[in-house]
């Protein structure tokens, strides 16, 4: 017998190690681990932590088995990694009606169970007995199956094993947006069982899922019945959260160690180096100790103040944990893994010494890693004084398993019997490198022959749909269906994929089914979804959007493949747009937005497109894998009859106007205008005193151009009177922006009195079937022949907004469903179907304040605001709505689209023209997290109702006009100017407004500062005469201005929260607005937890006006420099912000009499007694917010008359800490 190599001896001693300390302990019968001798669980993570010591040893022994009894070891142990993980997959197997039911619900109580028995694989505990949802076990679970089935393992062996492993990959797909109890199995570190995001699971879940992607679960024997497919983008939203939180770990663990198993082995699921760098660092500097990483700041696990009868802490006792959290060893294997896949040798050097020093030695010699290491009872008062001083004693199992497995492998790595690549032979290590920049191929494709001869005009040539054959082009929507039917299994009661969603990667690919190929046009371009589709400029805005974002995530073989179809509803006036035409050209220049693009036609980039197989389509269930699915073979057929055929408009159109209906139409007229609630002219945004409802209206006073088209309906005061409640139809859910009392107005009384009305609108109570309206009003000459009078009108008339009207009163006095007696092809025609006719021609003419309302009145609702909202929430950002302060409603949660919808609606009344747009500004908020996400920094709330606020205050201060003019100017913006709006003031650009054809306006940005100063407006007055143009000097106002996006917006300074929470931990509390933030919350949460901020932020809301807000931020900034200075050691007892803010306005105003300034005009004018009373009644001259002048709002923070000057002057004064006499060294930065 030949006498072994070193190397062999080395690794048979090895052998022994695993042998004794993991194998020993597997369950014969299941292959599974128990906890430990006396408890008998088995945890999902856990094993498949302790097989990766086997996994790892059987590769290195076939890569020297040059004898048999090695061959024979290497597939013994490979053999006990196949069992182990076949094992879980069985007792995951049991509860295949879970995986189910979570698809649906996400529930915590349907989710599979985190551990099981290790002697039968069955269930434990109960649902609701332990924090079950762990989304990274179910993900590390599938990553390991998928690396050792890549190095060639065979672990799943039936077709019904893989459609079970394809519904867990839909189990963990919407990780991004499941709060779940996380690697610690916790949730929120009070432990009082409440799950929340965790970067940990979501970066696991978008490893599973890359991993996963695309595998043949049956190895190099498989077909295609046994891949797995994924959607592409569902993994990238995973990456796109999990880069938002990092190095955050949740709302209430800031920072913690267990990010070391994302950010290096086993998952690899960050892409950006220097993200990698800066949450190694965050760790090693805040948690790192000499006995290992602690889990997470005031962890109390197993320390001595722990009180071990119960499982929850109460909220107050966390601040006893800090600095005697337990240190775990495990931590430095994860170290030591993570420098040896950057193959950095002296990291892993040092690292493997620290970690010698504190392992155990059983009594035969082997090294162990024990759990983890706690400061003993005696000792911990001396640990308080100074942190790490003392010497720790081991707490809980010895060995560890999950830290030996992670410590053999480091040693099977650092002496060379494994390679990096063995470890992960799918390559996830190198997703941080540099990739070479992707080049997008467009395709543009014409619905007919006259579109294509109408680009061919312009020197664009295209294909149409005919012409590209065999390829054949569908919507996005055939693809979200198609998908449906991956995973299903009859058998195992599986139902296939449920979200409907497919994102740009998904469509950016072509797909094969047996002898055919599809292309699919994005999702965007879904004409029927909503009326945004229908704004050409958006559109193009939105393409560019994708196509840079292709451009960042494509990581897919092949290049991406963007087809459009460019249909006749496209066109304007039987025109291509020009912009549209411009974006066509640029993209044939070759680049677009500085990402490299391609057009050309579909055959041209067949061979360089990526291409998917939707093999799984076939009906192997029934044993003809070669065939379709019946199910999918008749959608199909039906789809391609279908899928590009336009659908008819109802048409109006009736004869010559006769005058009888003249007087009809007066009295109809501004009914949407009536519903509008805006606010823009009251001093204080949102405060409109006690009663939301009524007073929130506005009345319109000028109409827009278009409404003044014939010279008779020159009445232009609309009344509203207060007595007036929300319309009280349950149908009417959707009204949009638009804004007016049902009461029209007659031109011949005098135009003072509310009760001017025409007659016939004097009704009282009309019934009607469904909806009961009631009207105060005196008498009832309101019969059935009015409504004809009003349809025959309706006929009639040529003006869309005329028709609006109209239509606007018969829902409001007969309801939605109401039976118009017209007749087309043979049906009755309801009040609805005309409206969606109106809709659609709005849509077309682009009346974009009708097109809001009357989706309103439909009750449409934006397809993705669930997921727009979802995309604000996951990124940690929450979102209200309503108009503040008495109408806001804060949204914290992912909630489904109905409850969404109703919750807007809810908080705009009937004012459905701004609940449309608040939906609108939802959708426009998510694109800019997802592509500019820089503009959020330091914005934990958005507040839409502000927001729209402060967008018609903006356009009212850019157009001089009035807030009724400027609400009525905004809510007739295009959606793209919309967007651009937005974009302006979440950056605080300088923008300028224009006047475009129809009386829409275009925003247009101030490049250079010769234009900032001025803000150049061109807009045609209603008679169409002679443009005006308007030159305002802007530098006046422009501190106010920023205070007050600032303050719309919730923007505060760098660190400000945590440099909040160091004042607070100097005095017992701060007092903003009536809410008191007690010094207790310090005892609770660490300075850098969400949580906190949360708190803060809530208390600051309280305040309606902006620019008041952005004041008392600034006057907790200069309380956190008096604290980091060290001035004083305590600053007493509760301190009032706001007292700070008004004790600097006073200072201001005596400087301001002393040096004769700007507000001696206003509040530092001497007062003489009619003053005094006008300020005792609330109003200030200047108009300035919450009794502060004006003028302090718009001075500079800096400078001897800068508001921080005051601020600090004030806090002297007010705080009886500082010193009042003496030198002090008073230096504002």
């Amino acid at each position: 017998m030949r006498s072994r190599s070193n190397s062999g001896v080395r690794l048979d001693y090895y052998q022994r190690i695993v042998h004794r300390l993991i194998l020993a302990h597997q369950e014969p019968v299941t292959g599974l681990f128990p906890a430990s001798n006396v408890n008998s669980h088995a945890w999902i993570r856990d094993n498949v932590y302790c097989i990766l010591a086997v996994w790892g040893l059987s590769m290195a022994y076939k890569k020297i088995a040059d004898q048999d009894e090695d061959r024979a070891k290497c597939y013994e142990l490979e053999q006990s990694c196949v069992k182990l993980m076949r094992g879980l997959l069985m007792a995951m197997m049991n509860q295949k009606d879970k995986v189910e039911k979570f698809k649906m619900t996400q529930s915590p109580y349907d989710s599979l169970h985190a551990k099981y028995s290790s002697k039968n694989g069955l269930p434990v505990v109960g649902d609701n007995e332990w924090g079950h949802l762990q989304i990274d076990a179910v993900s590390l679970y599938l990553l390991i199956l998928a690396q050792m089935t890549a190095s060639g393992l065979q672990i799943v062996f039936s077709l019904d094993e893989v459609s079970f492993i394809q519904n867990l990959v839909f189990y963990i797909e919407s990780a991004y947006s499941i709060p779940d109890y996380g690697i610690w199995e916790r949730g929120d570190k009070t432990n009082h069982g409440e799950p929340e995001l965790n970067a940990s699971s979501i970066g696991m879940a978008k490893a599973a899922l890359e991993a996963m992607n695309e595998l043949d679960l049956f190895g190099a024997r498989g077909g295609p019945a046994s891949v797995i497919h994924v959607l592409a983008d569902e993994a990238h939203k995973c990456q796109a959260v999990l880069q938002s939180m990092l190095p955050r770990e949740s709302n209430s663990k800031e920072l913690d160690s267990g990010l070391l198993c994302v950010i290096g082995f086993p998952a690899f699921a960050v892409d950006d180096a220097q993200l990698i760098h800066n949450t190694k660092d965050a760790i090693l500097s805040r948690l790192q100790g000499k006995y290992g990483c602690k889990r997470f700041l005031r962890d109390g696990y197993r320390t001595p103040k722990e009180d071990p009868s119960r499982l929850y802490y109460e909220r107050w006792e966390l601040r006893m944990f800090e600095n005697i959290e337990c240190e775990w060893p495990l931590f430095y294997c994860y170290l030591i893994l993570f420098h040896a896949f950057q193959s950095d040798k002296r990291a892993v050097e040092e690292y493997a010494s620290r970690l010698e020093k504190i392992m155990v030695r059983s009594e035969d010699g082997i090294l162990l890693v024990p759990e983890s290491y706690a400061v003993p009872q005696d000792l911990v008062g001396f640990e308080y004084q100074k942190p790490g001083s003392q010497t720790r004693e081991v707490v809980g199992r010895c060995p560890f398993l999950w830290g030996q497995s992670l410590f053999i492998l480091g040693r099977l790595l650092q002496e060379g019997f494994l390679a990096v690549g063995e470890l992960d032979p799918l390559n996830r290590r190198l997703g941080a490198q540099k990739k070479p920049d992707v080049v997008v191929q467009v395709v543009i494709i014409a619905e007919d022959n006259e579109i294509r001869d109408k680009l061919a005009e312009h020197d664009l040539h295209v294909q149409t749909i005919a012409e590209v054959a065999p390829i054949e082009v569908q919507p996005a929507r055939v693809l979200s269906h198609l998908y449906t039917y991956l995973g299903r299994n009859r058998k195992l009661g599986l139902s296939g994929r449920k979200s409907r969603d497919v994102g740009i990667l998904s469509t950016s690919k072509l797909y094969s089914l047996k002898d055919r190929i599809f292309a699919f046009t994005p999702q965007f371009a879904d004409l029927s979804r909503f009326y945004i589709a229908s704004d050409n400029e958006l559109m193009i805005d939105i393409l560019k959007g994708e196509i840079n974002f292709l451009k960042s995530a494509w990581d897919l073989l092949g290049r991406p493949l963007v087809t459009l179809v460019l249909k006749r509803i496209h066109l304007d006036q039987d025109k291509i747009p020009l912009a549209m035409i411009q974006t066509m050209r640029k993209l044939k220049s070759g680049y677009i937005n500085g990402t490299r693009v391609m057009l050309g036609s579909l055959k041209d980039f067949l061979n360089t497109s990526a291409i998917t197989d939707l093999s799984f389509l076939g009906s192997t269930e029934d044993g003809y894998p070669d065939r379709l699915h019946p199910d999918v073979q008749t959608y199909l057929d039906e789809h391609l009859l279908r899928s590009f055929s336009n659908r008819s408009t109802m048409n109006l159109r009736g004869g010559q106007l006769r005058p009888r209906t003249l007087r009809r139409r007066m009295s109809c007229k501004g009914a949407i205008k009536k519903t509008r609630s805006i606010n823009v002219d009251s001093d204080n945004l949102g405060m409109e005193g006690p009663s939301p409802l009524t007073e929130r209206r506005l009345s319109s006073i000028v109409p827009p151009p278009w409404l003044q088209a014939n010279k008779q309906s020159h009445v232009s005061v609309f009344a509203t009177t207060p007595e007036e409640g929300p319309t009280s139809s349950p149908l009417n859910l959707g009204n949009e922006l638009i804004r007016e009392n049902i009461y029209p107005v007659d031109p011949h009384h005098s135009r003072s009195a509310i009760d001017r009305r025409s007659e016939f609108v004097r009704q009282q109570e009309i019934t009607v079937p469904k909806i009961l309206i009631q009207r105060h009003r005196a008498e009832t000459n309101f019969a059935d022949t009015e409504v004809e009078e009003l349809i025959a009108m309706l006929r009639e008339t040529e003006n869309l907004e005329e028709q609006g009207d109209i239509l606007q009163y018969l829902v409001d006095t007969q309801g939605l469903d109401f039976n118009t007696g017209m007749l087309e092809e043979g049906r009755v025609v309801t009040v609805r179907d005309l409206l969606k006719g109106l809709y659609e021609k709005a849509c077309q003419q682009k009346l974009w304040g009708l097109v809001r309302h009357t989706a309103g009145m439909l009750g449409k609702r934006v397809e993705d605001l669930a997921k727009a909202v979802t995309d604000l929430l996951v990124r940690q950002k929450q979102v209200t709505v309503g108009m503040p302060p008495n109408n806001e409603y804060t949204i914290t949660a992912p909630l489904p689209e109905v409850e969404l919808r109703q919750l807007i609606h809810d908080a705009y009344g009937d004012d459905e023209s701004t609940a449309m747009l608040t939906q609108e500004l939802m959708v426009y908020l998510a694109m800019f997290i997802r592509t500019e996400p820089q503009l959020f920094h330091e914005m934990l709330r958005l507040r839409v109702g502000l927001i729209i606020q402060v967008m018609a205050k903006e356009l009212s201060r850019t157009l001089n006009c009035d807030g009724e003019e400027a609400s009525e100017h905004l809510l007739n913006l295009s959606p793209f100017e919309m967007k651009n709006l937005l974009y302006h003031i979440l950056s605080g650009k300088e923008f300028a407004v224009s006047s475009v054809a129809r009386g829409n306006l275009s925003i247009v940005s101030c490049k250079s500062s010769r234009v900032s100063k001025k803000s150049q407006i061109g807009l045609g007055d209603p008679e169409g005469e002679d443009a005006l143009i308007a030159t305002i000097d802007d530098r006046q106002g422009q501190w106010l201005r920023r205070r007050r996006l600032d303050g719309a917006l919730n923007r505060v300074p760098r660190d400000f929260y945590s440099r909040v929470w160091t004042v607070l931990e100097k005095c017992q509390g701060l007092a903003i607005e009536g809410r008191v933030l007690q010094q207790s919350l310090t005892q609770e949460m660490t300075p850098g937890e969400l949580k906190f901020a949360l708190e803060v932020e809530t208390a600051l809301n309280q305040i309606p006006q902006p620019e008041y807000r952005q004041l008392v931020v600034e006057a907790l900034m200069v309380l956190t420099l008096v604290t980091e200075h060290n001035m004083v050691p305590s600053l007493g007892g509760i301190i009032y912000v706001e007292h700070l803010v008004h004790k600097a306005n006073q200072l201001f105003l005596e400087d301001q009499r002393k040096v004769q300034g700007d507000a001696t005009l206003c509040c530092a004018k001497i007062k003489d007694g009619k003053e005094q009373q006008q300020a005792a009644s609330g109003m200030l001259l200047c108009g300035g917010a919450a009794y502060i002048c004006q003028h302090l709002y718009d001075s500079a923070p800096s400078g001897s008359y800068g508001t921080m000057t005051y601020m600090s002057r004030a806090v002297a004064l007010v705080l009886d800490c500082v010193p009042k006499h003496g030198e002090m060294e008073c230096a504002i930065s």
